[in-house]
């Protein structure tokens, strides 16, 4: 990975670690991502606990946004749209902060459709956790993870098993006494 390439990957994952819940902008004021947990007054109303982080895989950054919602907003309609505007307003925001942290610009596009897993806690509530892949543009250097890893040894560990250590036998030197179970 080049200099470039992982200046990119700090700026993206040091836009998504300003977004704790309660952080602050320049002017004091609580940040806006677009999260359901910015919403009503923090002490008097039932705020939603949700939130999200990022990943990095090859040139692409995946963005993973977990919720605990109520039930009957799932049978509502339009979810899944709601997931995917939520994800969006997300990348526009580490988007904005990227540019404030480095300067520079970054395009993130859409790699695929939302993905999203629906679990009940319990008559009322649901646990619901949603990823999207993005393809990072600007990251040329970087290869795609497609490849399963090679079985090669390094020459130390290979010689290690050689010894025979795992197959049961011992060193001539071990003088100590074997329980054979009988």
């Amino acid at each position: 990975m080049s200099a470039e390439s992982l200046k990119v990957v700090r700026g993206l994952a040091q836009a998504a670690a300003n977004a704790y819940d309660g952080a602050l902008d320049d002017e004091g004021n609580p940040i806006e991502i677009g999260l359901k947990r910015e919403e009503g007054h923090m002490i008097h109303d039932s705020r939603t606990l949700d939130g999200f982080k990022v990943t990095f895989s090859g040139p692409h950054m995946i963005v993973n946004y977990q919720a605990e919602i109520k039930l009957k907003d799932v049978y509502r309609g339009g979810f899944e749209s709601e997931l995917d505007q939520t994800i969006e307003d997300i990348v526009a925001y580490l988007k904005k902060q990227y540019r404030k942290i480095t300067g520079e610009s970054v395009t993130l596009k859409a790699d695929g459709e939302i993905k999203a897993i629906v679990q009940n806690t319990s008559r009322v509530r649901t646990f619901v956790q949603a990823h999207k892949k993005y393809v990072i543009t600007s990251l040329t250097d970087v290869k795609e993870i497609v490849e399963p890893s090679s079985e090669e040894l390094q020459d130390g560990f290979q010689k290690f098993l050689d010894q025979g250590g795992f197959q049961g036998s011992r060193p001539q030197n071990d003088t100590r006494k074997v329980n054979d179970g009988s």
